[in-house]
């Protein structure tokens, strides 16, 4: 098998699980969201720890964590992560996991809007149209079924700023969530203990036991950690094989099996609003990665006949 299709895969098995994920934390039900955000961090720390800890990059974690700028830095992505990570396991609780996946398809717009704003970068006429026609969904949406998508918008917009923040780090993808979720730890172990001893309850009133109420249920929280790390690690093999349009390409299979979840496997309604707003986001994207394509050709062509590429 050649590299490009060692990287697709590993790509396609990282957006297959994200995308599948939640019926796992449908399955999860019976504990509230913020508990389950606080194990997903606590065993996300133990899976990561296993396995940096295997290919001994110890000293890289360390001389990450004597850094000032790196506890600021990951301490504001941690912060954006994890609420993207409640918001979804909010959303495939509570009935709206077709909205969480029409914020995930908006997500790659919103990186592209961020980028302009925030780096500067030159808004190219296709991109303006794409950005148009995912803003006319959300207002379709937003008019029709009479609210605004709140939960779409949160995880677009804690997600591309995450994005945003993370282009700029030198950390790899594995190293940098484990720092990530090893802030959070303290606040984790500190809620979930908290519940035990009855000093408050979740948000929602409800309380549980540090690792559930059944055997299975602890399994369940134990494996959000592996859960949480494989993907990752698939999608950081991924990127540094294939090209960043294949990635973003093989990556619209997460919220496209997210769709479907909802509807086939969870039963949330398909309205006629979602009818016109889906489809809208859809030719938004065709155009977005189209233009994507086009652009690393362009480049590629160029490499080549300048010789920079053999």
């Amino acid at each position: 098998m050649t590299d490009g299709l060692k990287g697709v895969a590993a790509m396609a098995t990282a957006a297959t699980i994200w995308g599948l994920s939640g019926i796992f934390y449908r399955a999860l039900s019976s504990v509230p969201p913020i508990e389950v955000l606080c194990h997903r961090t606590i065993w996300s720390v133990v899976f990561f720890g296993l396995v940096l800890g295997l290919q001994g990059r110890g000293t890289e974690i360390r001389e990450a964590l004597a850094q000032r700028r790196t506890w600021t830095t990951l301490g504001l992505s941690a912060l954006l992560i994890s609420t993207n990570w409640l918001g979804f396991i909010y959303a495939v609780q509570n009935g709206f996991a077709l909205e969480a996946s029409l914020g995930y398809y908006i997500f790659p717009l919103v990186a592209v809007a961020l980028g302009c704003i925030v780096f500067g970068e030159r808004f190219r006429p296709v991109q303006i149209v794409a950005i148009g026609l995912a803003t006319l969904a959300v207002l379709t949406q937003a008019l029709g079924l009479g609210h605004v998508p709140w939960l779409a918008l949160l995880l677009a917009g804690t997600f591309g700023l995450y994005g945003l923040i993370k282009k700029r780090l030198r950390l790899g993808p594995t190293v940098s969530v484990f720092i990530e979720t090893l802030i959070l730890l303290p606040a984790a172990l500190a809620f979930l203990a908290g519940i035990k001893a009855g000093l408050w309850t979740d948000l929602g009133g409800r309380t549980a036991g540090l690792l559930g109420n059944d055997v299975g249920t602890a399994a369940l929280l134990i494996l959000s950690g592996p859960l949480t790390a494989v993907p990752l690690m698939l999608f950081s093999r991924a990127a540094r094989l294939i090209s960043y349009a294949s990635l973003g390409l093989v990556q619209y299979l997460n919220p496209t099996l997210q769709f479907a979840v909802a509807v086939l496997v969870f039963g949330e309604p398909f309205t006629r609003w979602d009818a016109i707003a889906f489809p809208l986001i859809w030719t938004g994207l065709a155009l977005y990665s189209w233009e994507v394509w086009r652009q690393e050709r362009l480049s590629r062509s160029a490499a080549i006949s300048s010789g920079t590429v053999p």
